[in-house]
């Protein structure tokens, strides 16, 4: 609630800085576009996730190896693995466009300098890093009774009806915990969108983070960014308790009547 520059002495406003921010277009296209990243990386990640998780279930020689290399990019800095991204779309020397154009003789989009491209891009690169999420899933699969599958069996459910009837809604806290872990990090991305874009090309990947860290760190507008922090903090905790209070109607927990 003050007007701050580090520099000097704060000064009250107020509400002044919110309202600021309410009548600030930039503000509200980079809650736009971190709401599309969020809505459509999240479940994505949640799918690719809980099918790498079934296939590492299962009981096969080198398992243990295949689990650490897909564990391993999460580990992995984040700077490192943009630099590596960064370099893979390039629209010339590319591996991304060069397997397009091999496969497919059409040359690959500009992935980084195209507005229409950033975003799936960045998606794509989200993708990348689902290690963590899918340990998770990983350890929830491992707690299901056995028991379940052979009764299930017997009674002549196929796989399909075994993954969807007796899986599924096993796992579904483990899908709750990683649907708001999920949100909670894709409202906090910056430092790859920093490092590869920044921002661009024309504001089609201008986050939320990136503008608040402009604000603070580059124009030394402390309250502004202070405001839009204290934003991001409400959002995410309505967004949590909508989850939370969703939940009800799809999570099952085991032993409740």
């Amino acid at each position: 609630m003050t007007q701050y520059n580090v520099l000097q002495p704060p000064v009250f406003v107020g509400l002044g800085n919110f309202d600021f921010l309410f009548h600030d277009t930039l503000f509200w296209h980079s809650l736009l576009i971190t709401s599309i990243y969020a809505i459509v990386s999240v479940p994505l990640q949640l799918v690719l996730a809980f099918c790498c998780a079934l296939l590492l279930n299962l009981r096969l020689p080198f398992m243990r190896v295949l689990r650490t290399v897909y564990y391993l990019p999460t580990v992995l800095p984040i700077a490192a693995t943009s630099m590596l991204w960064l370099f893979l779309f390039l629209p010339q020397f590319g591996i991304i466009d060069w397997v397009i154009r091999s496969l497919s003789g059409v040359e690959g989009p500009d992935w980084l300098g195209d507005p229409r491209w950033v975003m799936p891009a960045l998606i794509i690169m989200s993708l990348w890093s689902i290690g963590s999420v899918m340990v998770i899933f990983l350890a929830g699969l491992q707690a299901i009774p056995l028991e379940l599958y052979e009764a299930a069996e017997l009674d002549g459910a196929d796989i399909v009806s075994r993954t969807l009837n007796v899986t599924l809604p096993m796992v579904s806290p483990v899908v709750l915990l990683n649907l708001i872990l999920g949100l909670i990090g894709a409202s906090q991305t910056f430092t790859n969108v920093y490092i590869m874009t920044q921002g661009g090309p024309n504001y089609a990947s201008y986050f939320y983070n990136l503008y608040l860290y402009q604000n603070a760190f580059q124009y030394f507008k402390m309250g502004i960014a202070s405001a839009q922090a204290w934003v991001m903090f409400i959002l995410v905790m309505l967004l949590t308790l909508a989850v939370f209070r969703s939940s009800a109607r799809w999570v099952y927990y085991g032993g409740e009547r």
